[in-house]
């Protein structure tokens, strides 16, 4: 069966000479040495020890280890195409080791690789912490799940009536429920949310494209209000 697959399976292509075209594709932060990332070379050789490039997020980083796992993480001393290993480059900020992103090396630099997209979110909530001493844990927490999900956003916003929190966008109500349960599980935060919306995306008669996520009444409908409103 083993020579089967050898007859049948193509072994995978690359050019060692090419510029470096490396792929993460799956990372996890580490408290210790930083984020992890799961790379696979599809041209040229990374080496340990290299001056390296994040093409998506434009930040050069040093490649203080590079290695396999065999199943227990080993270094070696390079990785070649159609290999498959994982980097550490002592980065702290998750945003700079995204799923999707092309590492490569800035005195050859290589093409950004085709095929990966920022995922869409479709629907979006506020989540605020019950307790407003843990926000810094939630920002935290959000930084770390962005880091293995990278399908849901977030930003900061703030509300009059449940102070600071983030406004985060999900593929469905079940990845949002996924998420929120994640948050209040794994870091012990106690979490509000607000009802989920869409945006919206609505074209002016002038031509330009405004992006709606929070409608409110316009003076119309206050002043219908207004009016109807009992004495």
């Amino acid at each position: 069966m083993l020579d089967a697959v050898i007859d049948r399976v193509p072994p995978p292509s690359g050019d060692p000479d090419a510029p470096l075209q490396a792929l993460i594709f799956d990372s996890y932060y580490d408290p210790y040495r930083g984020v992890v990332s799961a790379v696979r070379v599809f041209n040229g050789v990374m080496s340990s020890g290299s001056r390296l490039q994040f093409l998506q997020a434009r930040a050069p980083h040093d490649a203080e280890e590079i290695g396999v796992r065999l199943p227990v993480p080993t270094p070696v001393a390079e990785l070649g195409p159609g290999e498959v290993g994982y980097l550490i480059a002592g980065i702290k900020d998750v945003g700079q080791a995204r799923v999707g992103e092309t590492v490569t090396l800035p005195s050859k630099p290589g093409a950004v690789l085709a095929g990966y997209r920022d995922p869409k979110p479709m629907v979006f909530c506020g989540l605020y912490p019950v307790e407003g001493d843990e926000y810094p844990e939630l920002r935290e927490a959000l930084e770390r799940l962005r880091l293995n999900d990278s399908s849901f956003t977030y930003e900061p916003e703030t509300s009059g009536a449940l102070g600071f929190g983030f406004r985060c966008g999900f593929l469905g109500l079940l990845h949002m429920e996924i998420i929120r349960e994640r948050l209040e599980r794994e870091y012990g935060l106690s979490l509000v949310a607000t009802a989920p919306n869409v945006e919206y995306r609505v074209q002016t008669g002038d031509g330009r494209v405004e992006v709606v996520d929070n409608p409110r009444p316009c003076r119309r409908q206050r002043m219908w209000r207004a009016s109807r409103s009992p004495m």
